[in-house]
């Protein structure tokens, strides 16, 4: 029956590992910035800014960790034992975020951050590895694409447990149940390593490899120093000491790439350059793409209209997936017209007798009677939006690429990568219209726009990132292939900083159409430089990519 197998036998424990990795890591990320500014169930307090910069550098140092962590598991321990590794160091950190410690938690965060590195590039490239067996080669894609849909599974219901177990329990019970969710991926791993022992092969350096010494010595060591410097600089140049030190920090490391261009041979310069010309553009779209956890969590918790339909109220209340809020007075965290906390000379929130802040610009024809109460979606409901379209749009854009391939009409990588960004730029317009329409968020707006622009920006990212990923292992020079990986990475983790760097001016904009506007001249300035290239790329692409 073996031997009739479609598909490897490491695929569904490889699946359910990462499933439950993608787990935690979402339900962390859906929670973060309301744990970090809440005052009133024993979050932290932070204004928005600051949690915007913490965000923005955590899932900075999340993307640009995979890189030594693949080449550390490349060269030296081997796949299964860094997935192990890194799956044990954010299962503790996940648990660690529940002890309400500042010490802790920046620990924690450090803890998730390493073991994604050894976690996340490796088990992707570890089922790449149970594929290269002839009888399963040709079935790559669609092993690939199964895996797929396990982390966006793991992505969409994540989101409802956190939502039930901060109901019911706390903030605590939901960073437990990452952890939990964690150390179940890596059990399943565990369970399922003889049928992946043939495939963690480790390769050792060849004729051409840069080493690991010297990969550390001229790219990490030298960003290291400058970005402990630059942390150290008297006041704040780009508007905080994290921020600061993470900008400088990467200086060496785009010095490195863009030296590889200029050392390149003829044959290489053209590729490499191509990719770096990607890379540039890419940073603008996860600058914006990755507010969801920052500006649109906060667009979802303060200026959209959360009231759970009547049909579901009951089913929800009994699962402990509904926000209940009372329209009476009581001793609440003192906001001001634009939902920004009042603070106390001493900077500690201010408490007033007055109503919680949703019920500020809620429309009076949605207001419930005095002293009754309403039942909400939980604002982190709101991170399942984009899973559930990856999920369900993935078939769709894959038939539909068939389709024009059939017919000769399919578009280039570059070129889809480019009508991604475009696409991506229109989600932002839907958030102008959201803002105009309920007058700058003087009244809520309907969910349905914030639905709309998740729908639309996932097609964005269905256009672009798995192709970024499909044209580094097109592109790049056989000798460096890891290096330029290490490049694709490196633009995530600068866009997902900018993105958090963004988000810090939420507040600075009195007319929110603005913000938006602007994330949409970003987006549409990089399409507009990639359309311009497109003919170029495209030369580059057909001549290297057999």
């Amino acid at each position: 029956m073996l031997e009739n197998r479609k598909h490897p036998v490491a695929l569904p424990f490889l699946f359910l590992s990462e499933m439950w990795e993608r787990f935690g890591f979402y339900l962390i990320l859906g929670i973060f910035q309301l744990y970090l500014t809440d005052t009133a169930r024993g979050g932290w307090g932070m204004d928005r800014a600051t949690a915007a910069d913490i965000f923005g550098t955590f899932i900075a140092f999340v993307y640009l960790t995979p890189f030594l962590g693949g080449l550390i598991a490349d060269r030296k321990l081997g796949y299964s034992k860094s997935i192990i590794i890194g799956g044990i160091l954010m299962g503790i950190g996940y648990i660690g975020l529940a002890v309400h410690n500042l010490t802790v938690f920046y620990l924690s965060l450090a803890l998730i951050c390493i073991g994604n590195g050894f976690f996340k590039p490796n088990i992707s490239t570890l089922l790449g590895n149970v594929y290269n067996d002839d009888k399963y080669r040709s079935r790559k894609d669609i092993g690939y694409n199964i895996f797929y849909m396990g982390i966006n599974i793991g992505a969409l219901i994540c989101n409802f447990f956190a939502a039930f177990l901060r109901n019911s329990i706390g903030w605590g019970a939901a960073f437990i149940a990452a952890g939990i969710g964690m150390f179940l991926g890596v059990i399943i791993f565990a369970i399922g390593l003889k049928h992946y022992k043939h495939a963690d092969v480790r390769k050792p350096e060849q004729e051409g490899d840069m080493p690991l010494s010297r990969i550390f010595s001229v790219v990490f060591l030298p960003a290291i120093i400058v970005g402990v410097g630059a942390w150290f600089i008297p006041g704040n140049v780009f508007g905080s000491d994290s921020t600061d030190a993470f900008i400088f920090a990467c200086i060496p490391v785009l010095f490195f790439f863009v030296s590889l261009l200029v050392k390149a041979n003829a044959n290489d310069r053209k590729p490499i350059s191509a990719l770096l010309a990607i890379f540039a553009v890419s940073i603008v779209f996860w600058a914006v793409f990755k507010q969801n956890g920052t500006a649109l969590t906060t667009w979802a918790q303060y200026y959209t209209d959360r009231e759970i339909p009547a049909a579901i109220e009951q089913p929800a209340k009994s699962l402990y997936l509904v926000e209940t809020v009372q329209n009476k007075p009581d001793s609440v965290t003192a906001y001001d017209s634009e939902f920004r906390v009042i603070r106390d000379a001493a900077g500690k929130p201010e408490k007033v007798w007055g109503k919680v802040p949703y019920f500020q610009n809620l429309s009076p024809d949605r207001m419930p009677a005095e002293g009754s109460s309403i039942s909400l979606f939980n604002t982190e409901l709101f991170q399942s939006i984009n899973p559930f379209f990856v999920l369900t749009l993935t078939p769709l854009l894959v038939a539909f690429f068939a389709l024009l391939r059939k017919r000769n009409r399919e578009p280039s990588t570059p070129s889809k990568i480019a009508w991604g960004l475009l696409i991506s730029a229109i989600s932002t317009l839907t958030m102008v219209g959201a803002v105009y329409v309920c007058s700058n968020g003087a009244i809520k707006a309907s969910p349905w726009w914030l639905i709309g622009c998740y729908g639309i920006i996932t097609v964005g990212e269905l256009f672009l990132s798995p192709m970024g990923l499909s044209l580094v292992s097109k592109l790049s020079p056989a000798r460096i292939t890891s290096l330029m990986m290490g490049g694709w990475f490196l633009a995530t983790s600068i866009g997902n900083k900018l993105s958090g760097i963004l988000a810090t001016l939420w507040d600075n904009y009195d007319n929110k159409a603005n913000y938006f506007l602007v994330n949409f001249l970003l987006l549409g300035s990089a399409a507009a430089v990639i359309f311009l290239m497109l003919r170029w790329l495209n030369r580059i692409f057909k001549a290297y990519v057999k």
